[in-house]
């Protein structure tokens, strides 16, 4: 297995009002971070497409799979399509406290997604895997006669602190510690961790994959989101791994059936692993 990869192949079926549907997806929770798939396009300008969704926070490096069936993200779907690529995943919350007049509410921070792979299924259905690029904060939502939801956002850049190079290599091992206690082995964790820890992915792409991952609470994962001090991330993180009370529940990869219902009733199970898709 390449070092700076971890692919996951679920068997995935697919159920909603539109029709149901089955088939094998390659999911890959990392990409190399050098690779063009995590480069944004050299006139980015800030200005990004919406798609809230509740108790989703993406990562950079990160893939998240989207069934998207929704006419307003049909849209949002098909004009990055024909442009940039780009949709930028936000979390939605207080979405009960929200005036009936305003848009729900969601988290500043958010994550700059790039499409990798897609599939148009029957009834205008389609299938997405998306890899997060960069950490943005939103500096304000744009007026639009589109039926999808826009914003100017300001990117978050990882930052190394100088001093502490000297001691990265033993925080990276103390993390991927942390985080094999508790990982199922079903998932071939043992692989995994020796290849990350032999590998050359650095310590920010790793925290954000295992933040990722990690069913925490959202304002954990939030918290995480918007840290940019990398070190300081991994810290937080290690403390949430080995002080969390997680129960990951591990499902066979070819077994697993995720249903993909509508936003409404979409609450993604916390202990699952690996996370399901994501249904609009």
């Amino acid at each position: 297995m390449d070092a700076d990869h971890l692919n996951k192949r679920l068997h995935v079926r697919f159920s909603s009002k539109y029709g149901s549907g089955e088939g094998w997806l390659e999911w890959e929770f990392a990409v190399n971070p050098f690779s063009d798939a995590t480069e944004l396009p050299d006139d980015f300008d800030g200005d990004v497409r919406l798609f809230p969704l509740p108790g989703l926070v993406m990562f950079p490096h990160a893939m998240q799979p989207l069934h998207v069936f929704e006419p307003r993200y049909v849209e949002m779907l098909r004009e990055s399509l024909a442009t940039d690529q780009l949709i930028t995943m936000a979390t939605l919350i207080d979405q009960h406290t929200t005036p009936a007049e305003s848009p729900p509410r969601v988290s500043p921070i958010v994550c700059v997604g790039k499409i990798v792979s897609h599939a148009e299924l029957d009834d205008d259905r389609h299938n997405v895997l998306l890899v997060g690029v960069r950490r943005a904060r939103i500096r304000r939502e744009m007026e639009t006669t589109q039926s999808f939801r826009t914003a100017q956002v300001d990117l978050i850049d990882d930052f190394y602190m100088p001093a502490a190079t000297s001691k990265r290599s033993e925080l990276k091992r103390r993390l991927l510690t942390a985080f094999g206690k508790i990982i199922p082995p079903k998932v071939g964790s043992h692989q995994m961790l020796h290849d990350l820890m032999a590998g050359q992915m650095g310590v920010g792409p790793i925290t954000d994959i295992i933040a990722y991952m990690m069913p925490f609470p959202l304002a954990d994962k939030l918290q995480l989101l918007e840290m940019s001090d990398v070190d300081g991330r991994a810290e937080y993180l290690i403390e949430l791994l080995n002080h969390s009370d997680i129960d990951l529940q591990s499902v066979s990869v070819s077994e697993q059936k995720i249903d993909l219902q509508e936003e409404s009733s979409h609450r993604p199970d916390r202990n699952s692993f690996p996370p399901p898709f994501s249904a609009n």
